[in-house]
This record gives structure tokens, C-alpha cells and sequence, in this order.
């Protein structure tokens, strides 16, 4: 687990003394912030398109801040509210690469801060059996004990992240790998607008080995939208998960149907020209599936690795242009050479479309993030590495580089060296009802 600096507060005087048991966590506050340079040079290109990684080279930076604030509004009912910041440029404005280098930056192409609300949503447990389970202070979780035999619901905004496709090794950006394809299941169309929130709800049966979970969410209007639509009948995100956990290591089944206005590889590629937002129909479905594996091979190192799936003959639509998806690497801790706050870790992703998806590209046509006009079709692979320090707790510093062979599934473009260096931040205050300590972690 990163360190947070954490720090004792008052109590809130406003909530009723007395009313969970000693160690409940009221509430809690943190606070992060990350930003990421990155750089790439320039690389062979004999033609470019509209949605094209330019072969020149391009230098950019990325800032998100975030406030995380939890409070326990009853026994087992939490509100979580997070306002956020998001800031800067990438890569020939974030398009190019299916597989996209930066998970920190949204999908937005301006370069100016601007704050937005990115989580908002309350949570009850419905226990059942006597047994608990603790939990630590953290982003978005209090501290205390819950049922180890629950049903939870949680409402409102989220990214469906936070509760779907966790891995230990390769799921925050903020500190682990970058690469969109790698810190999520990039086969997953997963239900968000351009930042990639989305509101909803989630179900979740918790058991001592097992867990099973099911949400339901808003879709954008349009592909890569900021707007929601509010069809919810005819057009939503609904997505599945099975998880079993055992000793060292976790197994989850995905699945996801996504309804949507969204278009078809195959009514586009019969146009004269085609353009798959032509092809947009209310209620259309997308389906996929994804495996998630992690297993702890010492205290120090673990592996993980990903499968995605999906149907490719449906627009690509909420998240990124990734179809078919094979990702594996290791994660090794630094306690070996005297920094055991430190991580490093290595992984290889094979990125790829369906048929019909490569050959509406190589007729000219455009996905949201990705199209050079043409096409001579090959699997995108990128292989990325990281090293993360603490400099001091709460503070950290990385390294992280990027190998991109066939950028947007095209083998007549690159490779492309990317490499980014990352700053991150995090820093949290944390109470307790009764008798509860708090200090640095």
C-alpha cells in the first residue's frame, strides 16, 4: 500500500456522538495530484490522416488535482464526494494511438484547468452473519468494519473502475502503468463521458472468497460526449463481474451489453464514404467480455494479466478503439534494494480490431481517436515500463517509457519511443468517532 501522510483532526461536532462502535472512521480527507510530461520523437509516416499520431516530435503535459472526502452519514451508509481538476495536452489531441500513453489525462484536448464534479454517490451495506472485515483510511473508503457478508448499493457519480476490473498491479495511473489498454480492460466500452465518469448504480454480494457485481449506467449522447443519454430504457451500460479471491491471487469475469445511438463498421463501409456516425441508430447493442488475473508470487513481486473481447462490428463509443485485447507483466516492489516504497514493473500489451473495424479504416474512415486515411492492418503492441520512487511519504517521482509498434493498428507508421516522467502526490487527513489513533503511514 502507498504511503499517505495522515494526520489526527477534531471530530465533527455535527454528527451524533456515540452512534458507531470505537475505530468507525467519521470521515475522512485526501487529497492527490499528478502531473505527467511526456515526450515522443519523430517516426517513419509516409502518410498521416485526420485522427493521426503526428511524426513530428511532440512534447506535453497533464495536471489533475483531487479532493477525496468521505463521511459516514449512518452505521453502514457512506457519502463520498470528490470536485476535481484536470489540465493539459496530449499527444496530437489524444488521438493516434488505440492504446492511448497517458491514463491521467482525459479525452479532451484543452489545455486549461478546469474543476468538474467526478464522484458523488452514497453507499449502504446490507450485512448479514456476524463476521467482520476491516478496513484502512483511504481515497474513497473509511475506516472501521464491515459485514464480511454484505449486499451493497451505491448511487450516483462514479467511474464504474472503482468498483469493476480492480487489479492490485495495473489499475491507477496515478502510480502504476499509463497506458490506457493496460490500467483498465481497454476491450471494455466501459460506459463514461469524455472524462470518463458516468452516473448509475451498483450491486454488489460480497462473500468471504467470492463477489459478484452488477451496474447499470448512463450512456453519453454521442461518442466521446460531455452529455448524457437519458434514454435510460432504451439506452444504457450494463455491466457484470464475477470475482474469486483466493490466497496470493484474484480471478474476475467481465461482461458488458451496452445499448447506445451509436453506428456500425458494416452500414459505413457500404457508403461511398464512410463515416460511421451516418450508420447511428437508438438502442444499439455492444457486448464484450474480459478475464482479470493477479497472483502475488512473494511479498515483493506479483503477476498480472488481462483478455478482452468484443463484438467489433459496433462503433467504438465511451471509451477506446481496442477490440481484442492480450496484456500480461510483473510488479516488483523495491524492499530488495533497501526502498520498499518503491515499485517496479513491467508489461507487454497486443491491442487489435475486428475485420470489419480494420477495413472500415482502410477506406478512409474515422473512429473518435484513431484514423490515418488508410490502412495496411497489424495488431498495436506496446510494451511499457515504469520505476516509481517515494521521495519522502506522500511524495513520489517516476520514470516511464513506452515502446509502440504498428500506432492505431497501422504497419505502414512508426515505432514510436515514448517516454514520461510523472510526479505524484498524496496527502490525507483522517478521524475516528472513538479511540481511534491516526499518524503517519
Amino acid at each position: 500500500m502507498l504511503a499517505k501522510a495522515c494526520y489526527s483532526l477534531a471530530l465533527l461536532s455535527c454528527l451524533r456522538p456515540g452512534a458507531w462502535a470505537q475505530g468507525q472512521e467519521r470521515w475522512n480527507l485526501f487529497y492527490q495530484a499528478t502531473s505527467v510530461g511526456q515526450y515522443h520523437g519523430s517516426f517513419h509516416a509516409p502518410y498521416s490522416g485526420a485522427f493521426s499520431l503526428q511524426n513530428y516530435p511532440e512534447r506535453d503535459v497533464s495536471l489533475t488535482t483531487t479532493l477525496f472526502f468521505g463521511l459516514r452519514l449512518e452505521k453502514n451508509t457512506l457519502l463520498y464526494f470528490d470536485p476535481e481538476i484536470a489540465g493539459g495536452r496530449g499527444f496530437s489531441g489524444v488521438d493516434g494511438l488505440a492504446n492511448s500513453s497517458n491514463g491521467e489525462l482525459p479525452r479532451v484536448a484543452s489545455a486549461t484547468p478546469k474543476p468538474y464534479l467526478a464522484r458523488l454517490y452514497i453507499s449502504h451495506d446490507f450485512g448479514f452473519g456476524g463476521e467482520k472485515e476491516s478496513f484502512e483510511s483511504e481515497e474513497n473508503q473509511l475506516a472501521g468494519r464491515r459485514p464480511m457478508n454484505r449486499y451493497t448499493i451505491a448511487a450516483g457519480r462514479f467511474t464504474l473502475t472503482d468498483f469493476f476490473d480492480g487489479n492490485r498491479y495495473s489499475h491507477d495511473p496515478r502510480t502504476q502503468f499509463l497506458g490506457w489498454g493496460v490500467m483498465f480492460n481497454g476491450a471494455w466500452d466501459y460506459p463514461a463521458d469524455v472524462r470518463g465518469y458516468t452516473w448509475g448504480w451498483v450491486h454488489e454480494l460480497h462473500l468471504r472468497n467470492a463477489s459478484f457485481r452488477y451496474a447499470s449506467a448512463a450512456m453519453p449522447r454521442v461518442a466521446n460526449g460531455l452529455r448524457f443519454d437519458r434514454r435510460l430504457f432504451s439506452n444504457r451500460g450494463d455491466v457484470f463481474e464475477g470475482e474469486y479471491r483466493y490466497s496470493g491471487g484474484a480471478i474476475r469475469l467481465l461482461h458488458y451489453l451496452n445499448h447506445a445511438n451509436a453506428g456500425n463498421y458494416a452500414g459505413a463501409i457500404r457508403q461511398a464514404e464512410p463515416v460511421v456516425t451516418g450508420t447511428r441508430r437508438n438502442g444499439t447493442l455492444k457486448y464484450g467480455f474480459g478475464l482479470n488475473i493477479e497472483q502475488e508470487l512473494t511479498k515483493d513481486a506479483g503477476l498480472f494479466a488481462r483478455l478482452g473481447w468484443n463484438d467489433g462490428k459496433t462503433e467504438s463509443f465511451a471509451f477506446t478503439a481496442i477490440d481484442r485485447l492480450a496484456t500480461a507483466g510483473i510488479s516488483l516492489t523495491g524492499r530488495r534494494w533497501r526502498r520498499p516504497f518503491d515499485t517496479v514493473a513491467t508489461e507487454f500489451t497486443a491491442s487489435g480490431i475486428s475485420g470489419v473495424h480494420a477495413l472500415y479504416l482502410a477506406r478512409g474512415g474515422y473512429d473518435f481517436l484513431i484514423g490515418d486515411g488508410r490502412l495496411r492492418y497489424g495488431p498495436e503492441y506496446i510494451s511499457e515500463t515504469y520505476y516509481s520512487a517515494r521521495l519522502f511519504p506522500g511524495f513520489f517521482a517516476g520514470f516511464d517509457l513506452q515502446h509502440v509498434s504498428n500506432p492505431a493498428y497501422n504497419r505502414e507508421r512508426g515505432p514510436v519511443w515514448i517516454s514520461s516522467i510523472r510526479f505524484h502526490v498524496e496527502l490525507g487527513k483522517k478521524t475516528f468517532t472513538q479511540g481511534g489513533t491516526a499518524g503517519i503511514r
